[in-house]
Order: C-alpha cells, then structure tokens, then sequence
C-alpha cells in the first residue's frame, strides 16, 4: 500500500468525486512540483488544497512561510494535528476566502475549481505558481488562436502571464484514479505585451465574445449592449476563437472611443 493508501484508511477519509479529491501517490511527482515552483528563502507560500499533505510535507521545513486553505473538516483536522504550528492552516472555501498576500502559489487543483481559482490567482501579486490540473484544462491554459482550446481562460493568462506545460502526469499516479491525465502548469506573471486603454472592458469583451464563440462578433456584442450600430468598431464580423489577444484588445479600445 502506498502513503497514500494507507493515510486514506487511517484518517477514514472516503474521496469525494464532488470535490474532485484525487490525491497524488508518486513521491517523485511531488518534489519535482516544489522544485518548478523555485520556492526561496523568506518567501509566502500558498497551498490550496493540502489534501493529505504530500506537497505540505516537502514545504513545511523549508525556509519559507507556509499558509494552506482546506475545505474539507476531517483533511483539516489532518493537516493540523500532522504539522501544527509549522504552517499556518486556513480552513475554508478557496474561492470563497481572502486570499493571504503571497509570492509562490502551489496546488493540485480540482477540476471543478480550477477556473475560479486561477482567475482569482490573476487578481494578485506573486512571482510564481505551479498548478496540478486536469490536461484538458492545461491545454486550454496554452492555447494558440484557432485552437479549439482556444479560450477565455487562454487569452486572460496570456495578458497577465507566461504559462507553460512542465510536464504531463498520468491517472495512475492518483488515488483514486482519474479518468484522465493531469499536467503540471506554471504561471509567471509579466507585463501585458500590448497597451489596452481599459483592461476591465477588455476583460468583458473577452468573456461575451467566448461566451458566444460561435456568433460573429458584432452579434454578441451588440445583443449585449455593449456596442451601438454606427460605431466603427474592428473584427465584428469574425469570431473571436480567430482573433489574437491584441486583436481583441483592439475592439475594446474602440469601444472605450466610441463611448466616449
């Protein structure tokens, strides 16, 4: 039996398929994920999702200031009564709760709630993060135009981050076993590489556009209300899974002119 299994029999933790609880059973997985991580000397570091601690565990004596935010009663209770005061143990809704200021940002991620998570993890300031998600959902992180993983999570990572696939994960280094792989993701914030007059607008054009990513964007937009019918605004008879991140910004700051 692995750690794993036998910290599953021990704590009575049953794994919720609601919460998407598959725990990471292979060692080697875990300490390369700290390693991407880059993690240094004084650094804040964010653990969403401690689980049963195999990333914890590789983090609580390192020379840094661990916080973790877990959801689920008897993981908590785990987590505290296995490392005590050497971390700092928030229990709690991830999406729901404060997030702590931080530097390094570290999490295997539930499907269910990687897309707020990492829309939440974009609103701060941190130098790095590596992310445990579904692969599916890494593809879509690393998208290029005309892709059809192209997205909103796509073009709100680009602005914000470098983001790059460190290595892809098989189901079998899970327990339970997923249906499908998994990838580990790491985000690096930098300047956007293009200027947008209103990065809020920006950030709703991109969500109307790829809510409706099979309509012409002139459509979208104007069924919203967000553009009027002799405004001169680029690009709304394309579909927005054709149009670059710049492009998109583009149309919004035409909007913001004609607006104004």
């Amino acid at each position: 039996m692995t750690d794993t299994g036998r910290l599953i029999a021990e704590t009575g933790i049953v794994p919720k398929k609601s919460k998407g609880q598959n725990f990471l059973i292979d060692g080697r997985v875990a300490d390369r994920h700290i390693s991407y991580a880059g993690i240094r000397e004084g650094d804040r570091v964010l653990e969403v999702g401690p689980g049963l601690g195999i990333l914890t565990e590789r983090m609580v004596d390192l020379p840094c200031d661990l916080t973790c935010i877990e959801l689920d009663d008897i993981l908590a209770e785990y987590i505290t009564e296995t490392f005590g005061d050497r971390l700092t143990l928030i229990h709690g809704d991830a999406v729901k709760v404060r997030f702590p200021e931080f530097d390094v940002f570290v999490s295997n991620l539930p499907y269910s709630v990687s897309t707020p998570i990492i829309f939440k993890l974009l609103d701060h300031d941190f130098r790095t993060a590596v992310v445990m998600v579904q692969k599916e959902f890494a593809d879509r992180m690393v998208a290029d135009v005309g892709s059809p993983d192209y997205s909103r999570l796509t073009v709100n990572l680009f602005y914000r981050a470098d983001c790059e696939i460190m290595e892809t994960v098989p189901a079998s280094r899970f327990n339970p076993r997923p249906k499908v792989d998994s990838a580990l993701v790491r985000i690096t914030p930098r300047k956007a590489p293009f200027d947008v007059i209103d990065e809020k607008l920006f950030f709703k054009v991109t969500e109307i556009t790829f809510n409706h990513r099979r309509k012409k964007i002139g459509t979208s937009l104007k069924s919203a209300g967000l553009v009027k019918p002799d405004w001169d605004i680029p690009y709304l008879d394309e579909r927005v899974e054709n149009l670059r991140p710049a492009e998109i910004a583009e149309i919004a700051d035409a909007i913001h002119k004609a607006r104004s």
